[in-house]
């Protein structure tokens, strides 16, 4: 399928796009070299090769998740600069 004039004109006025004559020239050649080139991928042999979204294997390198004793509230406000009605007091920040 070739891209034409009048679909660059039309994919531009959908994308409310101001497009030059030499500009639609140029995105129609530039489209018609895109599927051309999506078909020479079509014909490549694909044959016993698994779909996958990724190029690169992945693999989770995040820890086990394992739960651990946490900090006592007497201990989390120790390093606070102030306290109030045990917590940490913070500047303003609406009047």
């Amino acid at each position: 399928m070739k891209v034409t004039v009048k679909d660059v004109k039309h994919i531009a006025n959908l994308s409310r796009l101001t497009v030059s004559e030499q500009e639609i020239e140029k995105f129609t050649e530039q489209f018609n070299q895109i599927l051309d080139y999506a078909d020479i991928l079509q014909k490549v042999d694909t044959t016993g090769i698994e779909p996958t979204p990724y190029v690169l294997p992945l693999s989770n390198v995040l820890r086990e998740d394992v739960a651990v004793q946490g900090v006592s509230h007497e201990e989390a406000l120790k390093n606070a600069p102030e306290v109030h009605n045990g917590g940490f007091k913070v500047p303003r920040v609406l009047e």
